[in-house]
């Protein structure tokens, strides 16, 4: 299961969060983005409570990170 992560992070904390983010496993690709959200990560994770569990546990507590989006990759 894929999903983009779409982050806040706070001003000055946007290369060192990116760093951080390209360390974890799971993590397919994070940028820095321009608009309403700093940083949109790529990840992938077994299932949907893994994937919960990796937002929740692993990239929410990144310094720097204020709050996140979690958008589920649909097939068609």
């Amino acid at each position: 299961m894929k999903a983009y992560v779409m982050i806040h992070v706070r001003p000055g904390s946007v290369p060192e969060v990116i760093r951080n983010l390209r360390r974890l496993d799971g993590i397919l690709k994070a940028n820095m983005t321009f608009g309403p959200y700093d940083v949109v990560a790529e990840m992938e994770a077994s299932d949907i409570n893994h994937l919960g569990k990796m937002v929740a546990s692993e990239i929410q507590p990144i310094p720097g990170v204020i709050d996140t989006l979690t958008c589920l990759v649909v097939e068609p």
